[in-house]
């Protein structure tokens, strides 16, 4: 046999083994990555919202809408009439949901609305009404 070919065997020979050791560790370190992600996923902080739709059934315009509830405030220009809007928030902390608007006669509306407490999530309808009136319409769980 050649030299270098006796060199060349003994090289794959010493090579072979480490090389399939770190093919081997390459698999375990994907498996354990996997698992990693998995379980992150699974035990990850689950996010409390609340998906509210404001419905302008009052037969005109609305304009300067404000939603106030606890820790932060949402709001919107104009609904039009007969118009939907959406918004998504969370709560931090508990108190009451309030609103205002403005009337296309330029009068103040103030509406308070349902005690709304932290970790609460679902949905929430808020039917705004003729005569300066709402509905508001909760799914919301756990119930307080």
């Amino acid at each position: 046999m050649k030299p270098s070919a006796v060199r060349e065997l003994i090289r794959c020979s010493i090579l072979a083994p480490a090389a399939s050791r770190q093919r081997g560790n390459l698999k375990w370190r994907a498996v354990g990555i996997a698992f990693f992600t998995v379980s992150l996923a699974l035990t990850a902080c689950h996010s409390y919202h609340i998906d509210a739709t404001i419905e302008n059934r009052t037969g005109t315009d609305i304009q300067l809408l404000e939603v106030d509830y606890p820790s932060a405030s949402f709001g919107v220009d104009r609904i039009a009439a007969g118009a939907d809007y959406h918004y998504r928030f969370q709560i931090r902390g508990s108190g009451p949901l309030t609103l205002s608007y403005t009337t296309r006669d330029e009068r103040q509306v103030h509406i308070t609305g349902p005690n709304l407490f932290e970790q609460q999530e679902g949905q929430l309808q808020i039917i705004l009404l003729p005569g300066a009136k709402a509905d508001f319409v909760p799914n919301l769980s756990p119930h307080k």
